[in-house]
């Protein structure tokens, strides 16, 4: 129990203090003009004025509460390296014991996890919930077991006692990392671009470890190039793409002796490769309406370079206009269809037939263009269907469908065929029953290939196969302008040449057998497996740490199967399923915990310096506990400090007046009336 004197005014203070000037100076005229009662005044003054300030007498019953005592636990992913579990573990019985032994006491323990993602450790976040639970008037003290590597420090709260940090590892610890900066998202492919890379050792380095280090670089899972760089030095590599798509490339450097880790000797990038330039040669054989759009579908896309040769005045016809007066420049077939023939990414023979201007070396050397990769696309008009088609050249076994001189005129609705569902060049494109009518079909049977669309009485409309290393694709219709015109309504003829063209450059994206992986969130990827097969296998999932694993596929559409899976490790996964196989990275380049590894005190330096609290070392033992008073020193040579609170709890309070009205009434009548007697006896 604990007692106070506390004042309670009756009136307001200002007032209370006027009360007293205008009382003293009567005293004060008193005193001046000698009256003898004026030390009887004074005391009833007094009186008066203690009455008005209303001194109270307050008795407290408390309860005395406990110090509260934090200790921050850092089990985030570098505290697992090296004897640094063992360090915190010993370092927290000790430290447990002598808390558990000093009076009035309580010990909360606060574990410090990864932060979500790639967050790192958030030990400030940790200790800032930590302290919004507790009362800041009891807490003592503040002690966090890390390696120092925090990554909010910014984030520190206001500290109501020292906080101390004691650090794990060894002053002998050293690493090896490696560093990728400036790694873009896109790239041009067949263009190289640069990434800066550096190898970077850090702690105390063995001084057998060389000056420089091999680097193993990957693309996409392959066999890795090798290579001897320096450490510690910025390196320009130049890096090119070879394919549309993802493109992951991994960096890594071997594990070094004696190093700390090697989680942060690799580094993934993922790039996409996308397409700088198209380049189309559009081969037209005669004038007609779908020529036009064709040129125009083509010259609207400001990323098509478009090159057409168009046959204006056939040989055989002979009018009298002279031959200088019907072109400008001799148009160089020559040069196109053999020495340049390789720069173009796409071929479209539009209605073109064999009239001797493209002489049948020409059309052979197109064959063996697709044959090393490239890609043709026929649209057939009736001319496919003579005796001078194209398929009777020597481009006729690379066209997957063979003519059979009919050609057929009536109306019919384009329609895709159960393949084209499960076909992403022609799956999904919109309801055939939407579309308008085409007047014209060139009949004609698939020799190779996949049938994705049929007219007439379910007869192929357009053909897709693989030649070689090269695609080929074969509309058996001149009428596609039909759908660009609107004719009852149009049709989807844009988005299906777009996707012709994407698929014969081999895009991954509309590649009909592919096994791919993206990454909609976090550690989460998706699988997809495209095929034109009513079922597929599980897909064999390899982790970055060597274990496997098999996922079961569901079909969400025609030809599509996927599922999610949740990857809990930062790195290279492959995925396998049948022959296809492909590498997908999740995570940072590298994790953010292993970023720096070697312990440090200099992070937190600024957040303890205020409290005066200590940065010591569990290497050289666990420090002791001592009681120190507020302002002081908080930290000293194998010990650290404690600041007890005192705090307590108010169970009952009794408040006595000091004077009664009643005793007031009496002083202060006797004390007036002795002044007045006492003048009045002069």
């Amino acid at each position: 129990m604990t007692g106070t004197l506390i004042f309670d005014p009756l009136v307001p203070l200002p007032l209370l203090v006027a009360i007293a000037v205008l009382a003293f100076a009567g005293l004060a005229l008193a005193l001046w003009r000698g009256l003898a009662g004026w030390p009887l005044r004074t005391l009833a003054a007094l009186v008066l004025l203690g009455a008005l300030a209303g001194p109270v007498y307050q008795q407290e019953d408390r309860d005395p509460l406990s110090d509260i005592v934090l200790l921050l636990e850092d089990t985030s992913a570098s505290q697992s390296l090296s004897d640094r579990p063992a360090q915190t573990a010993e370092a927290l019985e000790e430290l447990e014991s002598e808390l558990a032994s000093r009076p009035n006491t309580e010990v909360r323990r606060v574990p410090v996890p990864d932060g979500e993602g790639d967050e790192g450790t958030r030990l400030m976040a940790a200790l800032s919930e930590a302290l919004a639970e507790e009362p800041s008037a009891r807490v003592a003290g503040i002690i966090a077991l890390s390696d120092g590597r925090v990554h909010d420090a910014d984030l520190a709260p206001d500290l109501p006692a020292p906080l101390h940090l004691l650090i794990t590892g060894r002053d002998s610890d050293w690493d090896r990392r490696l560093i990728v900066a400036n790694a873009p998202a896109f790239a041009i492919i067949g263009e190289p671009v640069t990434l800066t890379l550096r190898i970077e050792d850090s702690g105390a380095v063995p001084d057998a470890i060389g000056a420089t280090a091999p680097l193993e670089i990957s693309v996409d899972g392959g066999e890795p190039a090798r290579y001897d760089v320096p450490v510690g030095q910025d390196i320009d590599l130049p890096v090119t793409l070879g394919h549309g798509g993802n493109n992951v490339i991994r960096f890594s450097v071997p594990t070094a002796d004696g190093e700390l880790t090697d989680r942060n000797n690799t580094a993934l990038i993922q790039m996409n490769g996308v397409r700088d330039r198209l380049r189309v040669l559009l081969v037209s054989g005669e004038p007609h309406p779908g020529g036009r759009t064709w040129r125009n579908l083509l010259k609207s896309d400001s990323s098509v370079d478009l090159v057409h040769f168009t046959i204006l005045r056939p040989p055989e016809k002979q009018d009298g206009v002279p031959v200088a007066e019907l072109s400008l420049i001799a148009f160089p077939t020559r040069e196109l269809f053999m020495e340049k023939i390789d720069d173009f990414d796409l071929i479209i023979f539009d209605r073109y037939k064999r009239r001797g201007i493209l002489p049948a070396l020409y059309l052979d050397n197109v064959a063996q263009y697709v044959a090393r990769g490239g890609a043709v696309l026929v649209a057939a008009g009736p001319d496919f269907a003579s005796a001078d088609s194209i398929f009777r050249s020597p481009l006729g076994p690379v066209i997957p469908a063979e003519p059979t001189a009919r050609v057929l005129e009536q109306r019919y609705r384009p329609q895709v065929t159960d393949m084209g569902q499960r076909h992403p060049v022609t799956g999904d494109l919109g309801d055939p029953e939407t579309w308008g009518g085409w007047l014209r079909q060139i009949e004609v049977t698939p020799t190779s290939g996949n049938t994705l669309m049929s007219g007439l009485d379910d007869r192929p409309l357009l053909v897709l196969d693989r030649v070689g290393e090269g695609r080929v694709a074969l509309l058996a219709s001149d009428h596609a302008w039909l759908w660009n015109r609107g004719y009852e309504g149009g049709g989807p003829q844009l988005e299906l040449l777009r996707r012709l063209a994407h698929w014969m450059m081999k895009e991954p994206e509309l590649e009909e057998e592919a096994l791919v992986a993206e990454v909609p969130q976090g550690q989460t990827m998706r699988i997809i497996r495209r095929t034109l097969s009513d079922s597929v296998g599980p897909v064999t999932v390899t982790r970055p740490d060597g274990q496997t694993e098999t996922v079961e596929l569901r079909e969400t559409a025609p030809g599509r199967f996927e599922t999610l899976y949740r990857g809990n490790e930062i790195g290279l996964y492959r995925l396998a399923e049948g022959d296809l196989e492909t590498v997908i990275g999740l995570g940072p380049a590298a994790p953010r915990e292993f970023e720096e590894t070697i312990s440090t005190g200099d992070i937190l330096a600024p957040v303890i310096a205020p409290q005066r609290g200590g940065i010591m070392a569990l290497e050289d033992g666990t420090p002791s506990l001592r009681d120190i008073r507020p302002g002081r020193p908080a930290s000293g040579r194998g010990w650290i400090g404690l600041t007890p609170r005192n705090a307590y709890e108010t169970s009952d309070v009794t408040q006595t007046a000091l004077l009664p009205p009643w005793l007031v009434l009496l002083l202060a009548a006797l004390l007036i009336t002795g002044g007045w007697l006492r003048e009045g006896r002069r």
